[in-house]
């Protein structure tokens, strides 16, 4: 289960930016999870409290965006959602399809006090 390791990047990350600022504590977390990112999202849920105990963590809110897949065909120049992760286009079924999101895994805010 990677992502336990990550979910313990994500809560040192936080702790470091946290201390940073002189904070007392961090209140919430809000994390942008891509869809085709192979992570998790509930088991980063279920690893936060484990990682966060006894930190400056400890007891702040996770929040989890999921960015679905996006892609956008070279060919037809049209963007499109994307289910799963694929070369081709499912218009226009030309192999020129760039991903646009859902790779991600990022902190994109963090509340403190």
């Amino acid at each position: 289960m990677h992502e336990l390791s990550l979910t313990q990047s994500i809560v040192d990350i936080a702790i470091e930016h946290a201390e940073r600022e002189s904070a007392s504590r961090i209140l919430s977390i809000t994390l942008e999870i891509g869809a085709f990112s192979g992570v998790i999202p509930e088991a980063v849920e279920f690893a936060f409290d484990v990682c966060s105990k006894d930190t400056l963590a400890e007891g702040a809110r996770l929040d989890i965006k999921r960015v679905p897949g996006l892609g956008r065909c070279m060919e037809c120049h049209q963007q499109v959602e994307l289910e799963y992760l694929t070369y081709t286009c499912p218009l226009c079924e030309s192999l020129a399809l760039e991903t646009l999101q859902g790779k991600e895994m990022k902190i994109i805010e963090l509340e403190i006090d």
